[in-house]
């Protein structure tokens, strides 16, 4: 005779009383979801800051794929468990960046002196950045468009040699003796000469 421990009889007990769909999902749910749950904890573990928190998203994911699956099953249940974990981190992410009307009206009310820069610090600020615009006029072109397409459009080595058709160490030849230059031009006797 075989020993059913409670839990197995409640579990059954629990299935009966499902119709014939919800035995369905249920059994994809164990067969296809939970056997994920290793690499699932691991992504987790890479993806969010605070471990403690772990396993309330774990259970939050499932929550998502179950109720999700309930409506129809996913042609692949390994992408949806992992799509639907990003979108739990990215939601939680911006839920922790909002920052409720009352905190704010506290720190209005504390008079604290804000973080912004003043108006000193903007004219200082565009001063400095004239002063580069008008270094970058007196670089030899293709340096001035590898250190801008690098610098200003944030393009790899590699993506700015395919956009000037040139090779990656050409394209490093000028971001160095461009920014050389520009050390020059701004920092150096040639410093004089711009204004």
């Amino acid at each position: 005779m075989t020993d059913t421990s409670e839990t197995d009889r409640g579990n059954a007990d629990a299935r009966r009383g499902m119709t014939v769909r919800e035995t369905e999902l249920h059994a994809w749910f164990v067969r296809e979801v939970l056997p994920l749950e290793a690499a699932l904890t691991n992504f987790l573990r890479h993806n969010w800051r605070n471990q403690a928190d772990i396993s309330d998203l774990l259970q939050d994911i499932y929550v998502r794929v179950y109720d999700a699956a309930g409506k129809a099953l996913p042609a692949s249940t390994r992408s949806f468990v992992f799509s639907t974990a990003h979108n739990l981190l990215v939601d939680r992410v911006r839920r922790e960046r909002v920052v409720p009307l009352q905190a704010i009206e506290d720190i209005e009310a504390l008079s604290i002196a804000a973080d912004t820069p003043g108006p000193d610090a903007h004219t200082i600020a565009r001063e400095e950045l004239r002063r580069v615009q008008a270094a970058l006029e007196h670089l030899p072109a293709r340096a001035r468009e590898a250190i801008v397409l690098h610098q200003v459009d944030g393009l790899s080595r590699r993506e700015i040699a395919l956009r000037m058709g040139i090779a990656e160490k050409t394209v490093t030849s000028h971001l160095n003796a461009g920014m050389r230059a520009l050390a020059d031009l701004l920092y150096g006797d040639a410093k004089k000469g711009i204004s």
